[in-house]
């Protein structure tokens, strides 16, 4: 099927004929109630079953679909290795897709519950002084007694996917969030699950951030069904407040298609990279989970998991006085969803029509978990090199020795204020940045993560690789980063802005900026310690990491943003170095140009 589906993309006529046979072939030996049908005002090709549409991306998943094999297990990192080799960008994908902007079919950027009224939260930003570089580097630790109150909740959400700021334009209105998002989309939406906290009861909250406030879905203490989801996992059992993180596909896939699963992890990384920040500068231990049992954290929220699914947790604060059961063997998420009945709440409709790409979806079941035990057994031991990361080498070119600033040196501005004046740099200017700027954000970036899938602490999965255009104090060229070390590696000298143009999917803004920081990752120890679901771990500490840049970049006032690429070309430019490894993310950094203030992937 991959080898067919890449023979389809060679050209657009070809795309079609084939396309065309081998539909009409295979709906004629399966018997399906289907239609083919090629729609001329899209430009694409659709699957039909009644009402239902299905696009021309995920025509490979749908084919298998049909003949109803069933879901690998997440153990069976097929599923992932199928996603990620069938979403890659190359020259010929992006000329070959027929894909458009329908701006008449644009989903609604937010979800909202008709029949339910927000309670507003407090909208004044609480001062902490606590300088941003130092945020983004530390994590107060885990079990520190301490829970938000609603003022304290009210800055979370504010400064990690609140409305900072709005911008007019022909075809309507944006409203920019806090963090960075593809294409301006927010397809991130964040449910709160607490106790009773200092004013605000006890309950399963959506936060709606056109109004800033919190819609009720249940009212009193469902944090059980939490602990029992994650396998008793520790942080959250102790933890007075746990946020859940849902991804809408449609909110994304409306742009970006089938790739819309790789986003999940940058944008909900980056928006959590804010969250573990503004919780470390009020005094909370933070800790993202990302194994739990899929259907019992989407039956508590009550999401269609064919719409929006949950992707990760995040726990703030810690009370020693709560207990951390051990789950018994019998007892099974499964059971505690029995418990939980639907809610049935009406939510508006993002839009006329849903495009489904099938390819997603199948990648996310594919990587769910199904009870305690195995989220338990998935969790934990990272597979390390001795370098503290998977698959790294020690050095073996020239090395330069990092100079990131001191807590003395380093600017003081506080992490409130670095993240409302953050925005995606739309332009840059060719001029240079220092050594000591450079290594300040490559540097506090990377101090680690607290997450269930990176153990110990400090653990990382993607390693950072640059192409090196205007730093000064060191040469043009490519470099890899070596973290334990604390130097980077030259890998070749020279002059790349266009070549760094063209792995960033042809465009200007990573051959101006002064460096380019790509994102790389060896899949195999990866998909082989935590299957499936590493692909879901890789992307979402890949976005983490990306958002850590931002802030640590905005500090220094210099200017960031996120941008996707061609794939298989990232690897071979860094090769032999970087040979079996996987584009994850990139984030370009420079002194930014006029133009500023467009999410973009």
């Amino acid at each position: 099927m991959g080898h067919r589906f890449s023979r389809w993309q060679q050209d657009s006529q070809q795309i079609h004929n084939d396309v065309t046979q081998f539909l009409r072939r295979t709906i004629e030996e399966k018997q399906c109630s289907v239609r083919l049908t090629w729609l001329e005002d899209l430009k694409e090709y659709r699957i039909r079953e009644g009402s239902q549409s299905i696009s021309m991306l995920g025509l490979c998943a749908t084919i298998v679909k049909l003949s109803a094999p069933a879901m690998p297990a997440n153990a069976n990192a097929e599923a992932a290795w199928n996603y990620h080799e069938l979403t890659k960008h190359s020259y010929t994908s992006v000329r070959t897709n027929p894909h458009f902007l329908d701006f008449g079919n644009q989903p609604l950027p937010f979800k909202i519950y008709p029949a339910l009224e927000p309670s507003r939260m407090p909208t004044e930003v609480r001062q902490t002084g606590v300088a941003a570089l130092s945020a983004i580097a530390g994590s107060v630790p885990a079990q520190t007694n301490a829970a938000p109150d609603l003022e304290a909740v009210a800055q979370l959400l504010y400064l990690s996917a609140g409305i900072t700021r709005q911008r007019k334009y022909s075809g309507g209105e944006i409203y920019f969030r806090a963090a960075a998002c593809t294409g301006a989309l927010y397809e991130v939406e964040l449910y709160l699950v607490c106790r009773e906290l200092p004013n605000l009861q006890a309950g399963v909250y959506h936060f709606a951030p056109a109004e800033f406030g919190l819609r009720r879905l249940r009212a009193g203490d469902y944090r059980s069904v939490l602990v029992e989801a994650t396998g008793g996992e520790p942080a959250i059992a102790h933890a007075p407040l746990t946020i859940v993180c849902t991804c809408t596909y449609w909110r994304n896939a409306w742009k970006y298609q089938a790739r819309t699963y790789r986003h999940f992890g940058w944008d909900n990384g980056t928006l959590l990279a804010n969250l573990l920040a503004v919780a470390t500068a009020l005094g909370l231990s933070a800790k993202v989970v990302c194994g739990f049992v899929d259907a019992t954290v989407n039956g508590l929220v009550d999401v269609d998991s064919q719409r929006e699914v949950a992707f990760s947790l995040v726990t703030v604060g810690h009370d020693s006085a709560l207990s951390a059961p051990t789950v018994p063997p019998s007892q099974t998420a499964t059971r505690a969803l029995t418990e939980i009945s639907p809610l049935g709440f009406e939510t508006v409709p993002l839009s006329r029509e849903e495009v489904d790409y099938p390819l997603m979806r199948e990648m996310h079941a594919a990587s769910s978990l199904d009870s305690p035990e195995e989220v338990a057994a998935w969790r934990g031991r990272t597979p390390l090199g001795n370098t503290g990361m998977p698959g790294f080498p020690s050095p073996a070119g020239p090395v330069v020795r990092l100079q990131p600033l001191s807590d003395g040196e380093m600017p003081r501005d506080p992490i409130e204020q670095v993240i409302l004046r953050r925005g995606s740099s739309r332009q840059f200017a060719r001029t240079p940045i220092s050594l000591a700027q450079l290594s300040t954000v490559l540097d506090r970036a990377t101090r680690g993560v607290p997450a269930d899938f990176l153990d110990p602490m400090g653990s990382q999965l993607n390693h950072l690789y640059l192409i090196v255009h205007a730093v000064e104090g060191l040469d043009s060229g490519a470099y890899v980063f070596h973290r334990d070390r604390g130097v980077l590696e030259c890998l070749k000298h020279g002059n790349f802005r266009d070549q760094a143009g063209y792995l960033g999917l042809e465009q200007q803004l990573p051959a101006d900026a002064a460096v380019d920081i790509f994102f790389l990752a060896d899949l195999r120890p990866i998909f082989d310690r935590f299957g499936n679901r590493g692909y879901r771990a890789v992307q979402l500490e890949g976005g983490i990491l990306g958002g850590k840049i931002y802030l640590a970049a905005y500090a220094q006032r210099l200017g960031a943003t996120g941008l996707t690429f061609y794939d298989d070309e990232v690897t071979r430019f860094f090769s032999p170095h970087a040979e079996g490894k996987s584009a994850i993310f990139l984030v370009a950094v420079g002194h930014s140009g006029k133009r500023r203030l467009l999410e973009s992937e």
